[in-house]
């Protein structure tokens, strides 16, 4: 494991656009907004005080020239890229350098524009590989998952379809108290019942939609925080975790259960002193690309015991007045998911949260809360969990 980072690291001030179609705004306008947002949430800072810039996307930009340019600097600016978790690992390295104690204020951007640029998802051009990955669209790669779930646990598919059915519903239903959302209109289970199947069982509403989208962070250490606000939030723990891509070996096992997040929660449980992750965490933001992945990741998580997810899932637990809140804010699928952007529109909400500027969708005083970011398929994860909490342990 990793030094641990608990307690060493405070995010001072966040800020995040709007998710949409934002046809009429550039890239450069969301990194502007983004990074203009948390500078604003700082009084006093200004963005000659920020030392160093971390900045993810996918493919709007290469280098971190667009950045510096957007945001007219002249510092260090490092671009990140690493799939779906490329904004989380942005946090994550600008912490590093901080706690490294190389800066003293450090910011990671997130960015993605995609609406308008002809790119969907993750359609990419793949360097070449050993060609035993098989070609396989996103969609119909998760489609594979309830099949395998509810063979393994013999789970009736019928009531497998009703909690996939909550999950949009429940995400929806958040996403329509959050102004910042791509969509806001709560969905009927009727209508997301009787939507247009895309792979397998997966309907249009059990899929994360396109979107463009800025998020940012400014992070000092956690003894320097006070200066600057009365109201930080804390790094717990934090890991990343890269699979080894073996996939393709372990057949339908791949498709009830992630392994890379079950590492991945290991080591960020350990570092965040976190034993019984269904008790402790007050809430978490999970990436529910598609609505089978939440539930599996309820599993890998320790929310929820093997086999018992779409239970939990039907009893409320996870709604937002259930025990443990997922997706408060609406997660992927209110939001969209513009690449570069989703890991730090994640821990935004926990910012909100932990301050009470959540709104309507605000839970009552919750102190420790999870961030979880993925990219790639079942069998080739990168996996981001962090914890974070409104207090100091010490």
């Amino acid at each position: 494991m990793s030094r641990s980072l608990h307690d060493r690291i405070a995010v001072i001030g966040m800020g995040c656009t709007k998710f949409g179609e934002l046809w009429d705004t550039s890239a450069d306008d969301l990194a502007v907004e983004a990074a203009q947002a948390a500078i604003a949430s700082v009084p006093g800072l200004v963005k000659e005080d920020i030392e160093a810039f971390w900045y993810s996307t996918l493919a709007t930009g290469h280098s971190g020239l667009p950045l510096a340019r957007a945001l007219k600097v002249e510092a260090p600016v490092t671009r990140v890229e690493n799939f779906c978790a490329s904004g989380s690992d942005a946090f994550r390295n600008a912490a590093f350098a901080v706690a490294a104690g190389v800066y003293d204020v450090a910011m990671a951007v997130g960015v993605e524009k995609l609406k308008d640029s002809g790119f969907s998802g993750l359609t990419l051009a793949e360097a070449p590989t050993d060609n035993t990955m098989p070609e396989i669209s996103n969609p119909a790669a998760y489609a594979m998952l309830p099949g395998a779930y509810s063979e393994h646990y013999d789970v009736d598919s019928g009531e497998l379809r009703d909690a996939l059915t909550h999950i949009a519903w429940k995400n929806h239903s958040n996403g329509a108290r959050n102004d910042r959302a791509q969509y806001t209109s709560v969905v009927s289970k009727e209508k997301i019942d009787k939507a247009p199947r895309v792979a397998g069982d997966l309907s249009v509403f059990d899929c994360s939609g396109v979107a463009d989208g800025g998020a940012a962070a400014i992070i000092v250490r956690a003894e320097d925080a006070h200066r600057y606000t009365d109201r930080p939030m804390y790094l717990k723990g934090m890991s990343l975790h890269a699979g080894a891509s073996e996939g393709s070996t372990t057949g339908g096992q791949r498709h009830i259960s992630f392994p890379e997040v079950v590492a991945c929660a290991k080591v960020a449980y350990a570092e965040a002193g976190v034993t019984d992750p269904r008790t402790q965490i007050d809430m978490a933001e999970v990436h529910d690309c598609f609505t089978p992945t939440e539930m599996i990741l309820m599993e890998d998580l320790g929310f929820s015991a093997r086999g018992e997810a779409w239970k939990d899932i039907l009893d409320g637990r996870y709604d937002l007045d259930g025990a443990l809140p997922v997706n408060p804010d609406g997660g992927l699928k209110s939001f969209g998911h513009p690449v570069g952007a989703s890991g730090l529109r994640m821990m935004y909400e926990l910012w909100l949260q932990f301050r009470g500027e959540a709104g309507t969708r605000q839970l009552d005083d919750p102190t420790l809360g999870l961030a979880h970011n993925m990219g790639g398929l079942p069998g080739e994860f990168i996996s981001f969990i962090a914890l974070f909490g409104s207090k100091l342990d010490r």
